[in-house]
């Protein structure tokens, strides 16, 4: 092998490694704000504990108390053509 391909394969297999630990911690943050969004505590909090927007906090754990807003589906439709034959 030459030194390129072995930097360039020691590169990759150590971004392999590091994408697989940010996605587990990743997670792993996920799910302790829900956990602590079911018992309470509010995005803007958790927000600044984590250096996150309250925005994607909100997100991530939305308020359990809120029922969940309907989703509407819009197609847009053409209005029909009227011959005149």
């Amino acid at each position: 092998m030459t030194t390129a391909e072995e930097e360039i394969r020691a590169a990759a297999r150590k971004r392999a490694k590091s994408k697989a630990a940010f996605e587990r911690d990743d997670t792993a943050l996920r799910e302790l704000f829900v956990k602590w969004r079911a018992a309470g505590e509010g995005p803007s909090d958790m927000a600044r504990w984590s250096e996150m927007t309250r925005e994607w906090v909100a997100k991530i754990a939305p308020d359990p108390s809120v029922p969940p807003k309907k989703r509407v589906v819009r197609v847009p439709r053409k209005k029909p053509t009227t011959d005149s034959d």
